[in-house]
């Protein structure tokens, strides 16, 4: 059984959660078919140096649904290649102009759809308001993923939420949920006689981004001048967030483009994730179950994920919450290696525990 695997651009050392999940995906898929039976397409490759041509096809196909640089050559060689595959998985549900082409042209394997999010709901809380031609790219993510639930043979969501999007935007629903994963990259378990400082370090992870960076412009805000922490911010383009922002982040570190989170992860008491909207599920939150850290997040940052409340997480949507919760952390110390949370990722959310599901898909 061969698979084609559609996806933005070849996985690197360094990834923002959707190349995170990508990367889940294409190794579940691997050990599931074996590695010889699954063949990457990138819709963006790095090893080609883009023309100037190929940014203005990407401006001018987006109002007819081709998005992120997809041009219908691209779409046709795809279509072509799939004859000799079993199935074509397309690993974002903006790309499903692929999966209506398919059809269109008489496919006979599987398509499988993955929905990291419902894109049209992610690119409206992720485009600022005053973009130029930002309905445009609303449109064109909300028309993906409706062809997507149209030609698709097979819809895998995230969690029941994106799962009751689906039926309310589309009327279909998922065939399978499989949620975020990560291989796991815990080398070494920190000390577990370490407690909690009295003087909690805190720390924020996160791409340059709208919702996280208004989820931690309002942490700054609203309660780091109520409790005395040691607070960093570290994610690929945050000096820009400083930049912007220069007397509010002035004595705050904040840390751009880090090659590895897992030093910051080792020297926090705990995480603190104060998204406020969004798809999906948050990457960040499954990063730090898998370091074994205190979690501090709001529902949104929770979304998806089976968490011990009070144990392996701290549910805080207020500054009264985060305040209290922070305080009680620096007045009663815990241990810095939280062993639910680490438990909590080895259960659900290690690619070994979604390849299960994937075998279950496509037996």
């Amino acid at each position: 059984m061969k698979l084609l695997f559609i996806t933005y651009k070849r996985l690197g050392s360094v990834m923002e959660g959707g190349g995170q999940g990508a990367l889940k995906n294409y190794n579940a898929l691997c050990a599931t078919l074996g590695a010889e039976n699954v063949t990457p397409y990138y819709v963006h490759d790095d090893d080609k140096k883009r023309s100037l041509l190929s940014y203005l096809e990407g401006i001018v196909y987006t109002p007819f649904g081709y998005y992120f640089g997809l041009t219908p050559r691209k779409v046709r060689k795809i279509v072509a290649m799939a004859s000799q595959y079993n199935y074509v998985f397309i690993d974002r549900s903006l790309f499903c102009i692929i999966a209506k082409k398919l059809k269109e042209c008489n496919y006979r394997g599987k398509i499988i759809t993955y929905y990291h999010n419902i894109e049209a709901v992610y690119i409206d809380a992720k485009v600022g308001k005053n973009i130029p031609f930002r309905n445009v790219l609303i449109n064109c993510a909300d028309r993906n993923d409706r062809w997507g639930c149209l030609y698709s043979d097979y819809v895998i969501a995230l969690n029941e939420r994106d799962n009751t999007e689906l039926q309310k935007r589309y009327a279909r629903s998922a065939d399978a949920l499989i949620p975020v994963a990560l291989r796991d990259q815990l080398t070494s378990h920190s000390d577990k006689s370490m407690m909690t400082a009295k003087r909690p370090v805190c720390l924020s992870i996160g791409a340059y981004f709208t919702p996280n960076n208004e989820g931690i412009l309002w942490f700054v805000k609203n309660v780091l001048p109520h409790v005395d922490v040691d607070y960093k911010i570290v994610g690929k383009g945050m000096a820009q967030l400083k930049r912007e922002n220069q007397e509010l982040l002035k004595d705050i570190e904040v840390v751009s483009d880090a090659p590895s989170l897992a030093p910051y992860f080792e020297e926090s008491d705990m995480m603190v994730l104060p998204i406020f909207s969004g798809s999906g599920m948050k990457v960040k939150t499954c990063e730090s179950l898998m370091y074994g850290k205190n979690i501090l997040a709001t529902d949104e940052a929770l979304e998806g994920y089976k968490i011990e409340e009070g144990v392996s997480a701290w549910r805080c949507n207020t500054p009264e919450e985060f305040i209290a919760c922070i305080n009680d952390f620096a007045k009663h110390p815990r241990p810095r290696f939280n062993l639910h949370a680490r438990q909590c990722f080895l259960d659900n959310y290690s690619n070994e525990a979604v390849e299960k599901k994937y075998k279950e898909l496509l037996s």
